[in-house]
């Protein structure tokens, strides 16, 4: 099992720029790809970035493509999503994940092919 510790949300207006990290810890060395998920009220878990770790290739969401980037620091067990150009339909509560069966490595920007989960970490954004 891994366990994921979120950090860096916040409050921002249109147009600013966020950073959230997540440090996996456990059973690191079995995942098979890392990545954020996010949910606003009254609507499904929406996929926003991951990185397959099989081979290296990184997904996005098409709301976010251009705007965010997502990196991986492997000495640090650490991924990070750097936020750009924030808009308020941004807002949400922003999930790390991390995949460690083969069935994520095909279904990378599936939410159900990811068997751990971060607590959440809240990004509003203003108008």
């Amino acid at each position: 099992q891994v366990q994921l510790v979120e950090s860096g949300g916040g409050l921002v207006q249109a147009g600013g720029s966020l950073r959230l990290s997540c440090t996996a810890s456990g059973r690191t060395s079995r995942t098979y790809a890392m990545g954020w998920f996010r949910q606003a009220p009254g609507k499904d878990r929406e996929f926003v970035a991951a990185n397959n770790w099989s081979d290296g290739t990184t997904y996005y969401a098409d709301s976010v493509k251009g705007r965010f980037t997502l990196s991986r620091d492997n000495t640090r067990n650490t991924v990070s999503l750097l936020m750009n150009s924030l808009e308020p339909e941004d807002t949400a509560v922003y999930y790390c994940a991390a995949g460690s069966t083969s069935r994520v490595k095909t279904r990378t920007k599936v939410a159900d092919a990811y068997e751990s989960w971060g607590q959440g970490t809240q990004v509003t954004v203003s108008s």
